[in-house]
């Protein structure tokens, strides 16, 4: 076992998870079409989709270019990315994901885990201000599913716990690291909505809100004999 290993890393999500993602995408969906129309909106929207397919990331930067047509004059259009980039994110973020953060910084060490682009994701972040409340311990990957190696490596811990608002992703990781891993689903956003599969083990720990993480102790998401446990 690695000796310089932590005690315990949290790795907390971003989108719908420490910050309302939904709200976003729902003020970029009314700027698109007061600037480019429905069609515009849904063209933007189409691109976005195939984007994600392709990648297995959102991208929200990239599917402007669809709406171009050679030289853009129109003010309207040229405004949009300058509404992504100086969106106030820090307004989104959910009541008490930083003092959840604070106090998990008490005991263990917060590490912010996210997908995404290598500009508008990273963007966010800083912008929130979640950059700074993690002291820069920030992970981007491609798939975080298949990326829990690299994770270790980067950030090592004799154990985890993944929090998170996607129970695929959470079942995923259970899979990958086992006991070593304590599951944290957090009901917020369209995915916690979904109907969970079945076949999925259940989250080790439930939350309506992220600000109830601020109340959580060490044993609760590092037990020394790992129990299923879900707290309302």
């Amino acid at each position: 076992m690695n000796t310089g290993a932590a005690a315990l890393v949290v790795l907390l999500d971003v989108d719908n998870t420490l910050l309302d993602n939904d709200r976003f995408s729902a003020a970029l969906d009314a700027r698109l079409e007061a600037v480019a129309g429905p069609g515009g909106r849904a063209l933007y929207r189409t691109h976005y989709e195939a984007l994600r397919a392709q990648s297995g990331y959102a991208d929200y930067l990239a599917p402007l270019q669809a709406l171009r047509h050679g030289i853009v004059g129109d003010a309207g259009l040229l405004s949009l990315s300058a509404f992504m980039l100086e969106y106030p994110f820090a307004d989104l973020l959910y009541p008490g994901a930083l003092a959840a953060i604070a106090h998990l910084s008490s005991f263990a060490v917060p590490v912010v885990l996210t997908d995404g682009d290598l500009v508008f994701q990273p963007w966010k972040v800083r912008r929130s201000g979640l950059w700074e409340a993690v002291q820069g311990r920030v992970l981007l990957s491609l798939h975080k599913d298949s990326m829990l190696d690299a994770v270790e490596r980067a950030q090592p811990a004799r154990h985890y716990a993944l929090v998170d608002d996607k129970p695929s992703l959470l079942a995923a990781a259970k899979a990958v690291l086992g006991p070593r891993v304590t599951t944290v689903f957090v009901r917020q956003g369209h995915y916690a909505a979904a109907a969970p599969d079945p076949a999925w083990p259940a989250p080790d720990l439930a939350f309506e809100r992220i600000g109830a993480l601020a109340h959580v102790h060490f044993d609760q998401l590092a037990p020394t004999t790992p129990t299923h446990r879900t707290s309302a």
